[in-house]
């Protein structure tokens, strides 16, 4: 089975996530065509991000914890980059347990 390389659909945003306790302003990832559902996200820093999604805002920063126990974010770690799917035109913002990263999400399609 062949995989089609990832397809940028939407306009990059940015955010730096910040140390537990200062979530950032959550952003959202408009998709400007069809699918638009997967998210090529990279870590710039040197920190794990605990990634926070929601369909709005305020869900986007009331999951913004830094995991002890299960929770809905995703961990990504420093220097990484990812391809996840999540629901289309998500907001997206991170929080660390030490340090400041900045991340980037691009919203795509593809591998």
């Amino acid at each position: 089975m062949g995989t089609n390389a990832f397809c940028q659909l939407g306009n990059t945003i940015t955010f730096t996530a910040n140390v537990s306790g200062s979530v950032p302003t959550p952003v959202q990832a408009v998709s400007y065509g069809l699918g638009g559902n997967q998210y090529r996200i990279i870590n710039a820093g040197t920190v794990t991000v605990f990634l926070a999604i929601g369909s709005t805002a305020a869900a986007a920063t009331a999951n913004a914890v830094v995991v002890s126990t299960p929770q809905a974010t995703v961990p990504i770690l420093p220097g990484t980059d990812e391809i996840l799917t999540f629901t289309p035109n998500a907001w997206l913002t991170g929080i660390t347990s030490s340090g400041t990263a900045v991340i980037y999400v691009t919203p795509g399609d593809g591998l």
